[in-house]
């Protein structure tokens, strides 16, 4: 992601100038001297925003009915369709249309780096990668989960999803109307 780098690239840029056994306060004023800390705050309030304006985005659609090809609230959504529908409306991004292409175009994590509006993968059809679904924090995802069923939101913890689960991935931060995995 293109902010986290930034923040990276920021904190290291600070530790780089500091002296050696400099304490936390002389680092925070240093930070602050050098206009570092406003950046590194907004950095972080925008990462946060986009999080929460995806899963408020994708609650929006709890109740939506399954459909197989499906990508709007209005005629109903399957899984891929739901993320990749959720990422147009939400920041602009648009993702390839199948769950394992959209693995492929993002960005792998470890399960305890999950943030709300990373994707969670699931192996429901005997191969990798053929459910997805959007982390929304607590141990929680929301997808569009089968034929005859609706947008929902469910534990990760469930013994079924525990089971399946096939990785965790973060969506890189593009700009609006490029092609995840160009």
């Amino acid at each position: 992601m293109r902010t986290s780098l930034l923040l990276t690239s920021l904190l290291l840029a600070a530790s780089a100038q500091a002296a050696p056994g400099q304490s936390g306060d002389d680092m925070d004023k240093f930070l602050a001297d050098k206009g570092l800390l406003n950046k590194i705050e907004h950095v972080r309030q925008s990462v946060g925003h986009k999080a929460s304006e995806l899963v408020v985005t994708a609650m929006g659609f709890l109740g939506v009915p399954y459909r197989r090809g499906g990508n709007s609230a209005e005629t109903g959504v399957d899984c891929s369709g739901f993320v990749k529908a959720i990422y147009e409306q939400t920041v602009g991004l648009v993702l390839p249309r199948r769950a394992e292409q959209q693995a492929a175009a993002t960005q792998n994590i470890d399960k305890n780096e999950l943030q709300p509006g990373d994707l969670v993968f699931f192996n429901t059809m005997k191969r990798a990668f053929s459910h997805v679904g959007i982390y929304v924090g607590d141990g929680k995802f929301i997808h569009a989960p089968k034929p005859g069923a609706e947008v929902r939101v469910e534990s990760m913890g469930v013994a079924y999803w525990a089971r399946r689960f096939d990785g965790a991935r973060r969506v890189q931060n593009q700009p609006s109307g490029s092609t995840a995995g160009e």
